[in-house]
Order: structure tokens, then sequence, then C-alpha cells
């Protein structure tokens, strides 16, 4: 009685709006949305799909599940819990577009603090170092941020969402699993700027191209100045052609009307691309693919794991 009553609002609220789910899975192309603090992107996107499908008067009872998606929705570039900002989500077609279309470098806003380390890197975790930083000066801070400009050779987090066996690095760790870090890898960073330094916390402007982790980058850079430094907050405030402060939905706007004016349309297919799935054979359904694009585009779905990312 409960879920049929329920059924009944959610169909009245469509009819309201005159959203009807056809017309929501009409939509193709990719957009961005704000991610607060708290909840991990996944988190997110199924809380985006159940407002959408709530307005459509769909009734989904499991978002996780995977037979049957009603709505078919993907991220690029995972934001870890504690981090904020730009999460650009593809939907529809646009899942498969999210590699192409968010080409080019991200920005970051990030406040570390000196004279304490953690083990995930940033204020999440437990600290297991602590040292003295009244001998950094705002001007040594500025000279050991150019050997970080650039490419590099970075060391990803062992808290993060890179996976060894099929599994989350992080996952492993908490079950009480050995891990190994995962060897050094060449990223780049665009742009690097102190914006405030303020002992023992400091703020950094980072612009850098995919597979970046900004929280390698500030225990990296804490330990070139003789002490040791994790992550308190970290924004992202660009990915690809969304900027933070043109372009995100904030919650109260992740509606069929706000989502559907500032949809970024998939390019059309060339005649080339049409004619490779014209010649696919018909007789075996394509298998997916069990590997992710490199960097941190990766199109992420709501049932689906993280990929890389840039925390």
């Amino acid at each position: 009685m409960t879920l049929s009553l329920c059924a009944w609002q959610q169909e009245s609220m469509a009819a309201v709006n005159n959203v009807t789910l056809p017309k929501l899975q009409s939509l193709n192309g990719i957009f961005a949305i704000f991610k607060k603090q708290g909840p991990t992107s996944a988190d997110v996107l199924n809380t985006l799909k159940h407002k959408l499908l709530k307005e459509a008067g769909a009734v989904n009872q499991n978002p996780r599940k995977r037979k049957k998606q009603a709505l078919k929705l993907g991220h690029g570039g995972t934001l870890d819990s504690n981090a904020s900002g730009v999460l650009v989500v593809g939907i529809g077609e646009g899942t498969k577009m999210l590699t192409t279309m968010l080409a080019g470098s991200k920005k970051y806003t990030a406040v570390g603090e000196l004279g304490k380390a953690t083990d995930t890197l940033d204020s999440t975790g437990s600290v297991v170092q602590e040292m003295s930083y009244d001998h950094i000066t705002r001007e040594a801070f500025e000279e050991n941020l150019k050997e970080f400009i650039g490419e590099i050779m970075q060391v990803p987090p062992l808290y993060s969402a890179l996976k060894k066996d099929g599994k989350r690095l992080s996952v492993l760790l908490k079950q009480g699993h050995k891990v190994e870090a995962k060897p050094a890898r060449p990223v780049t960073v665009y742009n690097l700027t102190l914006q405030d330094f303020n002992p023992p916390l400091f703020t950094l402007d980072i612009e850098c191209g995919g597979g970046f982790y900004v929280r390698s980058l500030v225990d990296d850079l804490g330990k070139a100045l003789s002490s040791c430094a994790h992550v308190r907050e970290l924004t992202r405030t660009k990915q690809g052609q969304f900027t933070l402060e043109e372009h995100v939905l904030r919650e109260e706007r992740w509606n069929f009307q706000d989502i559907s004016q500032s949809l970024h349309p998939c390019p059309e297919p060339t005649s080339q691309q049409n004619n490779s799935k014209k010649g696919k054979p018909q007789g075996k359904p394509a298998q997916p693919s069990s590997g992710s694009a490199s960097g941190d585009h990766n199109c992420n779905s709501t049932e689906g794991t993280s990929g890389d990312h840039n925390d």
C-alpha cells in the first residue's frame, strides 16, 4: 500500500512537471554538478539519479542495480569524499564521451597543513608523524614549488581508487591487507602558485594534467621542506571546459529543466564510426570493457567502481 502511494505521488509530480521517463532517457551529453564534501562521487551520482527518476515518476527501489537501467549516468574523474567541487557527469550516450570531451587540464585549490603527516595524506587519516615547521619561510616555500612544475615523477597515495587484483588499494588497506606503493609515474603540473601562507596552513592553486594526485604533491612538498604536510581541504575548480564559477549545478538544480539547459550535447558520430558499428558481428553481444581509460577521465557508472583521480 505504501509503495503504491509512493508510486502515485511520483507519477503526480511527473505529470505536474511534464517530465516522463522517455523524455528523461532522451537526454544525451555531459554537464557539471557540484560535489559537496562528505559523500563519495558514486554516492553523489546515485543521489542525482534518484532525484531525476523521482521527477519522472519512475519507481527505482535500488539505484545500484545493474540490470535494465532506467537511466544511464556516469562521471568522469573521481573526487575523494573529503574533496568538493566540479564533478562532470555523462548522461545517456554522454557516458561514452567523457574521455574525449574532458581533454585538457584540471584546476584545484588545496589547503595544506605543515607539521603533520597522515596515513591517507589528508585530514581523514590518522596522524603518523609530527615535525617542526618553524624554519619554513614563504620564500623557501615558493622556491621549493618550482621543483614541482612541469613533468614530474609522482608516487600515487596508498589510499586511492587505484586497484590491485581488481580491488581498490584503499579497500584492501582497510581490510588489513599489506599493500605496496604503486611505482612512480610521470604527471604534468602546468601551474603551481602559493596563494596564502599562514603557518601551519597554506593554500595552493594547482593546474595539472590527468593522473595527478594533490595529496601526493602536498606530502612530497612537506618532505622537500624538511618537514611534513597533509591536505586539509581540496576543491576542484575546473575540469576540462567546466568551471566551478560558471558551469556547475548545485543540488537544488538537479532537475530535468536545468540539466537539459546546461547539457553539452554529444558530437554527431562520423560516417566512419557509423560504418564501423554497422560492420560489427550481430551474433554475439558486445562485451563490456574490463579496463579503464588512462588518467582520471574514466567514465564511472552509478553501479561501477571509481577510477583514477586527482585527489
